[in-house]
């Protein structure tokens, strides 16, 4: 299980609130009582209206929970189901990749109800773990509007809307506990490992399904897209409770934005190294570094003299012991920037070089 660098050693990220959750039911579906109505043997007493602070917070939930929610979609695949934010009045719908994965067949469901509608994919980035997919018929089906969440506070409350575990149209609360985390997915079916720059930490509940839905201020703006939740390696990989991450909403309509406008990511605004590699396991079992594969042609990397059959053991002195430490130091770094990366070669030898990264490739 992989840890989360950014100030939380012993939590683990995992796809709790990202991956699909299942449709059958099982573990994964929660157990909860009939829908249908009955009629009690006496009347259930009448609740008074709350009053005052708690009254106007109350109905300030009421009123974007109204507002926000027929901007959800339950997104249906044959392997699972996720969240969708209704980008446009065109039919544009953003979500996570890995809610989509490698479906070709989606259907598309109002948080508020309403028939299935027939989806597809337009363009998946898996290394933002974003994806636009599009309904051809989109009558009904209202935008969300987006804020700046360069602007947001910790200590704000936020909403996260979505559909965990298949319940459509679900609202938890929180509030923005940290901002400007680095996270990265564990690699599992359907998912990416995509590292995440500048994420969002809430403490509002994020569960299986909950992926691609959004997370709202209390303005009514979409700040956030719900994409991790994470587990307790202590607690034999339990849930820890209240700690979720979402993508910034300013990074997810950029990318959407692109999709849109030119079918492709063109500008991912994102560093690259220009390597393919994997983590090197030492003789004690523990991760050494990140043995490079092979070298992007042109590349920062390969301009330096990096080489396939290196170990990267660090960069600008931070240790990055696997592919994921390497990919959260770079995705905190900018095109152009020049870092030392350090290296152990085939022979023994270790050496630093001085790279200019380049900029991550959209497609």
């Amino acid at each position: 299980m992989r840890e989360i660098a950014a100030g939380l050693a012993t939590i683990a990220a995992l796809l709790a609130g990202c991956g699909p959750s299942p449709i059958s039911t099982g573990t994964a579906t929660p157990s909860v009582a009939r829908t249908t109505t009955t009629h009690a043997a006496s009347p259930s007493p009448t609740s008074a209206a709350p009053t005052g602070s708690l009254g106007s917070l109350e109905s300030a939930y009421e009123s974007v929970i109204a507002e926000v929610l027929p901007s959800i979609v339950q997104i249906n695949t044959k392997t699972g189901l996720g969240s969708g934010i209704v980008f446009d009045r065109n039919g544009h719908i953003v979500t996570n990749a890995h809610v989509i994965g490698e479906a070709n067949q989606l259907n598309v469901t109002a948080a508020t109800g309403g028939p299935a509608r027939q989806a597809r994919l337009v363009k998946s980035f898996p290394a933002g773990d974003l994806a636009v997919i599009k309904v051809d018929k989109p009558d009904g089906l209202k935008p969300a509007r987006f804020g700046d969440s360069s602007k947001l506070r910790v200590g704000q409350i936020v909403l996260a809307m979505g559909n965990p575990l298949g319940l459509s149209g679900s609202v938890t609360n929180g509030i923005v506990s940290a901002l400007g985390r680095t996270v990265t997915e564990p690699q599992n079916p359907g998912s990416p490992g995509a590292t995440i720059a500048g994420a969002i930490q809430t403490s509002a509940a994020i569960n299986p399904g909950n992926s691609g839905g959004a997370l709202v201020d209390l303005s009514g703006q979409v700040i956030g897209i719900p994409t991790l939740a994470a587990t307790d390696p202590q607690l034999g990989g339990g849930a820890a409770p209240g700690i979720g991450f979402a993508i910034p909403s300013n990074t997810a309509t950029d990318i959407a934005g692109q999709i849109v406008q030119k079918g492709k990511v063109t500008n991912t605004h994102r560093a690259a190294l220009g390597i393919r590699g994997s983590t090197v396991i030492g003789t004690d079992g523990q991760p050494v570094g990140v043995g490079v594969a092979s070298v992007e042609p042109e590349s920062g990397a390969a301009k330096s003299g990096i080489r396939a059959g290196d170990v990267i053991i660090s960069i600008n002195g931070k240790s990055t012991p696997t592919m994921a430490a390497l990919s959260e130091t770079i995705t905190a770094l900018k095109p152009g920037d020049r870092v030392q990366v350090e290296v152990i070669q085939p022979d023994g030898n270790q050496v630093t070089y001085t790279v200019t990264l380049g900029r991550l490739p959209g497609d």
